[in-house]
């Protein structure tokens, strides 16, 4: 049975949409270990300790501009959102070893997190909340995007599979749709995928 068809506005994150923000992580248990889609962000002292302090953490990012996200609004409440920074703003990626050691051309902007509320999975809000993000990143001036997927042609080529609730950050299939392409491995079963962003 194929998706339903995918609607909804989308916002960006910003100190007037923290509580459609704060509302869905709430309803989602806090995320992966009550972490507020803080782990990707620099180390700090409140990061990473308590799910309060998560919160606190990422809640003074929105406040300073710091922390950016394409959030999608379906009857007033925030369903999913695409987490988007500069690679300063967000510099805790995965395989980041190996990232450095294969990276060749710099990049402007990262697509880190993607999500979408367990009740509105399965009807393409991860794909409107990529779209939203390249968009709001038009609008900053554009530039280098990258995202960095799950590769499920090739984890389904090693026989495994995977849940959509670790889907952290979309499929390769997904990006492509979006105007994005290959560019290399990352870790096992993700990648790398490129995209130039014209300022809009």
């Amino acid at each position: 049975m194929g998706a339903e068809p995918a609607d909804g506005d989308v916002v960006a994150l910003e100190p007037s949409t923290w509580h459609l923000f704060a509302d869905l992580v709430e309803r989602q248990g806090g995320l992966f270990g009550s972490c507020w889609c803080s782990w990707f962000h620099p180390d700090c002292a409140e990061r990473g300790v308590t799910a309060d302090g998560n919160r606190d953490f990422k809640k003074r990012m929105v406040d300073e501009g710091i922390a950016h996200a394409a959030l999608v609004v379906r009857d007033g409440q925030a369903v999913a959102w695409a987490e988007y920074g500069t690679p300063e703003e967000l510099p805790r990626i995965h395989h980041r070893k190996q990232y450095d050691a294969t990276q060749v051309v710099p990049v402007d902007w990262r697509v880190t997190c993607i999500q979408v509320e367990r009740t509105h999975r399965r009807q393409g809000l991860a794909e409107v909340a990529l779209r939203g993000a390249v968009d709001l990143i038009a609008a900053a001036g554009g530039g280098v995007v990258e995202g960095y997927p799950h590769d499920l042609t090739l984890k389904r080529e090693q026989g495994k599979k995977t849940s959509s609730s670790f889907l952290y950050n979309g499929t390769r299939r997904m990006y492509e749709r979006v105007g994005f392409t290959y560019d290399r491995p990352k870790g096992q079963g993700n990648c790398v995928m490129r995209r130039v962003v014209d300022p809009a």
